[in-house]
């Protein structure tokens, strides 16, 4: 399953003193089985990109397919297209509501007409998925949970639907690195397992370059680079005047290597001390 984009624009407020250009000309195509991130400066149109793979912003310019599904269609099936696309957003754990995790968890499975059977074998899954123990939560309001396992919470929900396609837009938002780690551990446990594709809008550059295959940055609403992480962190100059930043062992084996080190540009901070190693052994 794919997508294809090609050609996108969007533009809010249209013929009103507020008119807004978010996305011109925006083209690019994800395969199944691919973790792409999304960056960029805010307002630079990540969040109006993904609400359009999924049909929560309706297409006004360009084409967009996801799967067989052609949003340019006279009636696209979007009750199909929100099956297939999953929409995490930021800081998910503010949009729990039920009285119970169950509950919670299961809403869209009720609200897409599935039994009861199945709505509560797909809650089980999607809160084993998340790390949680549904005999411990289930019955538990999600309001006494921490910050952590309700926003495991809310990710289960959209993982209970099974999606092919799973967004998230700043996952790690708010969080400590511990937590940020066991977030980004969650996701990428999901996209080996349950949702084979993964977009991620993020800021976060060292989770962009130890888990993403791939990156897309936006910049004013056009598509500036589509790179893979060590392509794309290799340009920390032209990064830096869009005012995005590299990961800290992109900056620090970059300042080596300016000072004469023989070491490699390193994405991570494994990646960078296993080639300070490797460099001290080869002086010796």
């Amino acid at each position: 399953m794919s997508i294809e984009v090609e050609g996108l624009g969007y533009t809010y407020m249209k013929k009103s003193p507020y008119e807004k250009r978010a996305l011109d000309n925006v083209s690019f195509r994800v395969e199944e089985g691919e973790f792409v991130a999304v960056v960029g400066q805010t307002g630079s149109g990540k969040s109006t990109l993904m609400q359009h793979l999924n049909g929560l912003i309706k297409l006004t310019e360009g084409k967009i397919k996801v799967d067989d599904i052609d949003l340019t269609a006279r009636r696209p099936d979007y009750k199909r297209l929100r099956f297939l696309v999953g929409m995490v957003f930021q800081y998910p754990e503010y949009q729990l509501f039920d009285e119970t995790v169950a509950k919670d968890v299961g809403f869209g499975c009720r609200n897409a007409g599935l039994s009861a059977e199945e709505t509560e074998d797909r809650v089980r899954q999607a809160i084993a998925l998340v790390g949680l123990d549904y005999d411990e939560i289930a019955d538990r309001s999600p309001f006494e949970l921490s910050g952590g396992q309700k926003r495991r919470v809310a990710i289960a929900g959209v993982v209970a639907m099974r999606p092919k396609v799973l967004i998230l837009d700043e996952p790690t938002a708010g969080l400590d690195p511990v937590g940020r780690r066991e977030i980004m551990e969650m996701v990428l446990s999901l996209h080996r397992t349950v949702c084979p594709t993964v977009l991620m809008v993020s800021h976060d550059m060292e989770a962009v370059a130890e888990y993403c295959d791939r990156v897309l940055v936006l910049s004013h609403g056009t598509l500036a680079y589509d790179a893979t992480p060590a392509a794309l962190f290799a340009k920390g100059e032209q990064l830096r005047d869009m005012g995005l930043d590299t990961p800290v062992s992109v900056q620090l084996s970059t300042r080596l290597r300016q000072n004469g080190w023989d070491v490699p540009l390193s994405l991570t901070p494994k990646a960078l001390a296993e080639a300070i190693a490797k460099a001290l052994e080869g002086s010796r």
